[in-house]
């Protein structure tokens, strides 16, 4: 009995293999690795993976909440599978988005969730998130994004600069 589609791809070669799901998850795992490690990179966290992932997902969560639907839906869908699983994870459409219109009540969210955490600059783990995206979205997204947001979190994006990597 099947209990699903099975997938069938030609390698360069004269054989074929299946696709499994180990090579599936494999690629995402991969992609997310790459993001976190980029991520640790700009804030200096090297060996704090656990925390350089919270660090990403409260800010996915908060620039997500300050999109509109539409906005946010085309943002998720430019991020590996596994990022963009925690993006939506909790995401209700109640009183979306939020009308905040300050830069200090966005870090705020930040500050919130590093509570007891000294070390922690809100800022800087903004602006280190939103390098992490302008390397691995596209140029187009990021400026849809932008475009949704008010003028003082603009702030807190960077410059353009040449891409690291390629998605």
């Amino acid at each position: 009995m099947k209990t699903g589609p099975s997938y069938r791809y030609k390698l360069v070669g004269k054989e074929s293999r299946r696709k499994t799901s180990h090579d599936l998850f494999n690629g995402t795992l991969q992609k997310t690795q790459i993001w976190l490690n980029d991520l640790m990179a700009e804030l200096d966290w090297q060996e704090k993976p656990d925390k350089a992932y919270f660090a990403l997902r409260t800010v996915l969560h908060a620039l997500r909440d300050r999109l509109t639907v539409e906005e946010a839906v085309q943002l998720g869908a430019q991020l590996p599978m596994l990022v963009r699983g925690f993006y939506y994870e909790g995401w209700t459409l109640k009183d979306k988005p939020h009308r905040e219109r300050h830069k200090e009540d966005f870090l705020a969210h930040i500050k919130e969730a590093f509570k007891g955490d000294v070390t922690v600059r809100p800022e800087s783990i903004a602006r280190a998130v939103f390098r992490v995206l302008e390397i691995h979205t596209s140029d187009g997204e990021i400026e849809e994004v932008k475009h949704m947001l008010p003028k003082p979190l603009l702030e807190l994006w960077p410059k353009r600069r040449p891409m690291a990597h390629a998605n």
